[in-house]
């Protein structure tokens, strides 16, 4: 499905808190008077002194060998064109930004007020000691070829104009595997090519390297058919040219085994792809509107393998499965170039990649059942984890291999290793649980749906597939929000509990609720009155099956959703009793928090109910727990009472759960020493491999922990979210902010789906 953006949040997004998506931030300690004098004057002058006798030490003791230039003119903005160079920096940001979180690459991103070929060059040139690596992005034809030429001549560090390579590395890749899954012999197929710009040009000229003729390539630029009778050909198309008769594309693509477009949008018809050859590949990468529409071309031609640029259809030509990786390993390597050897592993490697069993991570990424090797899936997708460890080394090898590479790796196992670390194998959970809720949407209940941030975030999760939303509240108030806020909601539920349309209801959701609690202090009127709460009427729905999650606590107390929560709903079979967790989003990947909202000072019974319920909850994220169980001791330090609990607790699950890796009681800052531990501890679970659940010995150290983190620590916190209930009911905090509700609402949908296959 297509993501749905507005404007208006497309604006707000760059421009809240902090405007723009990058910042510099320090990777050494800069708090106290020494650590300044050794960042700068006077310790930053042996640094200095030693680069001066030695330039390759900038790698030593700079940035630079982690350091990209993105670098552009704004004169061939995708799909905006020639907006000039502020207009493009949004752009340039953000690709500094898929630098970051897929490579780990850090970028500074250079806007130049230059359209003169000579001039560029030389201002990049003399950047040259900066950065250890330049991407050239969005500038027009010809001069992208003219100023990349004399780059990769002139400097000695890699230079690649993405929007040249990137898409010819990506559909080089997607066209091996699709010939070899058409059985067609690269070298014999008849190319029609739509468009002559830079990144057609590269395209074929990558596809010549594969083993293609160019004889066999007919070219179309806007004169049409680019033929050696042609006055006006630059040489890069001359290269290209066929000594022909003039003929329209029409007549071209008869009989043609490869459609290529890099033009624009709707230029061939069902009837052009109806007269080309048996089992026809068809690249129509013209974005946003493909030369023709995907599902055009599968009527016309069932027998088609196709590929677009577009990430609602299948075998999306996508530049971030190439460029993040290929300086990956460039860097790695200190690479003075990216050369066509390094373009063609990044094309094999992609390639042999596709034909891999694909792992659930992606499936569940792209609301798929089973991705596989076939016409459908050509090429990874661009969530695939593997492509860093993939890509990367083998553009670093065939630097070695080719000769450019001045620092060349010879532990692939260690490298390999390195490359998981700088990403983490658990960044991803938020992006894990969105997708896991797309792939079977949830209806949500919104107890407070009077309240613009709840409805901006209704809006998000319902454009974007995440939950059916059902609204509680006036509807007057809810509709006059909406319309002043002008947000799509038009056909949204609402339901009021106290309007007259709900009498019957309340009566009879009151007279279950009294069922329940006729003992309890409450009597037929006052459980038929209580259901006009929305909290309450709210859980009812939850509990009756008439909608499969609860949202509610941004403007009201936590027990005041707690309390009818597990009045209505009850305790999961098994469960004694409920506990809270915090999702701490951490630059080193995600770690679990609990208990941080509900039980204050467990017993060793009640603390063993909370890390199990923790633990399991861990697994259902599609991670592998590992449980620090933590305490002011380490390891029977302390006699005291807490201490021992803390330690009986650890005792008895290491014999009840011996699957389950779980230690202490241990100091916070202990568990994440490894060198410590080694020294100290060596009988530790953490010697190896840091705990990612953290389970405190009260309420207090939990709910301080989180704040701090949160507060001063940079993590960002998911939650708190509720284990134990039997039906999902979670509880947002107070002032929550739209992006924090939204994934509240994933981890509701995510909550709501695996409640309901342990039913079944």
């Amino acid at each position: 499905m297509a993501q749905l953006i507005r404007k208006e949040d497309a604006l707000e997004y760059h421009e809240k808190e902090r405007p723009g998506k990058i910042e510099v931030a320090p990777t050494k300690e800069t708090k106290t008077q020494r650590d300044l004098a050794l960042a700068y004057s006077p310790g930053v002058a042996e640094p200095c002194l030693e680069i001066h006798d030695n330039t390759e030490y900038v790698y030593k003791y700079t940035a630079k060998g982690n350091l990209v230039a993105v670098i552009s003119n704004g004169t061939a903005v995708l799909g905006l064109g020639n907006i000039g160079p502020e207009a493009s920096k949004p752009v340039m940001e953000g690709k500094g930004v898929l630098f970051k979180i897929f490579a780990d690459i850090d970028v500074f991103d250079i806007e130049l007020n230059i359209t003169n070929a000579d001039e560029f060059v030389k201002v990049v040139k003399a950047l040259e000691p900066t950065f250890g690596g330049i991407n050239l992005e969005d500038i027009k034809a010809p001069e992208c070829f003219e100023i990349e030429r004399r780059l990769k001549e002139e400097l000695k560090i890699p230079v690649m104009h993405d929007d040249q390579h990137g898409t010819a590395i990506i559909s080089g890749a997607a066209l091996l595997n699709a010939l070899e899954l058409v059985g067609k012999d690269i070298s014999k197929v008849k190319f029609v090519i739509s468009g002559a710009g830079a990144s057609a040009i590269s395209c074929c000229k990558i596809y010549i390297a594969l083993g293609a003729d160019v004889r066999n390539m007919y070219m179309f630029d806007s004169k049409g058919l680019i033929i050696k009778s042609r006055t006006d050909l630059d040489e890069n198309k001359q290269f290209f040219a066929q000594d022909v008769q003039p003929q329209s594309l029409e007549e071209a693509m008869n009989n043609c085994d490869v459609f290529i477009g890099l033009s624009k949008g709707n230029v061939v018809s069902k009837e052009m792809l109806k007269s080309m050859a048996d089992k026809p590949i068809v690249f129509a990468l013209a974005n946003p509107t493909p030369e023709i529409a995907y599902d055009d071309a599968i009527e016309a031609r069932p027998d088609v393998i196709m590929a677009t640029g577009r990430s609602d259809y299948p075998n999306q030509v996508n530049n971030v499965l190439g460029f993040p990786y290929i300086f990956r390993g460039a860097l790695d390597v200190r690479a003075t170039a990216i050369n066509e050897a390094m373009k063609l592993a990044a094309v094999k490697a992609l390639a042999e990649l596709a034909k891999e069993p694909v792992p659930d991570i992606v499936n569940v990424a792209y609301n798929e059942s089973h991705l596989h090797y076939g016409p459908s899936y050509i090429i990874p997708k661009p969530m695939d984890p593997r492509l860093l460890v993939t890509v990367s080394p083998a553009v670093a090898k065939a630097a070695i291999e080719s000769g450019v590479a001045k620092y060349p790796i010879t532990n692939w196992e260690a490298y390999e290793a390195q490359l998981y670390k700088r990403l983490g194998t658990d960044d991803n959970i938020l992006r894990f649980i969105i997708n896991k809720a797309k792939q079977n949407p949830q209806r949500v209940v919104f107890a407070e749906a009077e309240n613009i941030k709840i409805l901006k975030a209704v809006q998000v999760v319902k454009d974007d597939g995440i939950a059916i939303p059902i609204l509680l509240g006036n509807e007057k108030r809810i509709q006059k929000i909406i319309e002043e806020n002008n947000l799509p909601l038009k056909d949204v539920q609402i339901i009021d509990p106290k309007s007259e349309e709900m009498d019957a209801k309340c009566i009879e959701f009151g007279d279950i609720y009294f069922e329940k609690r006729k003992r309890s202090g409450f009597n037929l009127y006052e459980a038929r009155q209580v259901m006009r709460e929305r909290t309450y009427f709210g859980c009812m729905m939850v509990a009756q099956g008439e909608a499969d999650a609860m949202i509610s606590g941004l403007t009201r107390r936590y027990p005041d959703t707690v309390k009818p929560a597990l009045e209505i709903i009850g305790m999961e079979s098994g469960v004694k009793r409920m506990a809270g967790m915090y999702i701490m989003l951490t630059k080193k990947g995600p770690l679990f928090f609990a208990d941080t909202t509900l039980n204050f000072n467990p017993n060793v019974e009640q603390l063993k109910d909370i890390t199990c319920l923790t633990a399991e909850a861990v697994k259902n994220f599609n991670i592998k727990p590992r449980v620090a169980m933590l305490s002011y001791s380490n390891f029977g330090s302390s006699s005291s009472p807490e201490a021992k609990l803390v330690r009986s607790v650890v005792e008895q699950i290491k014999i009840e759960n011996p699957g389950l890796v779980i230690d202490g009681e241990i100091q916070a800052a202990v568990a994440f020493d490894q060198d410590l531990l080694k020294e100290n501890y060596p009988f530790s679970d953490f010697v190896n491999e840091s705990p990612n659940v953290l389970i405190f010995p009260n309420l207090a150290a939990g709910n301080i922990a989180y704040h701090l983190m949160q507060a001063v620590g940079g993590a960002e916190a998911v939650g708190p979210v509720l284990l134990g209930l039997k039906k999902p009911v979670h509880v947002l905090q107070l002032g929550s902010s739209v992006r924090q509700i939204v994934n509240m609402v994933a981890i509701a949908v995510w909550d709501a789906q695996i409640k309901c296959a342990k039913e079944k």
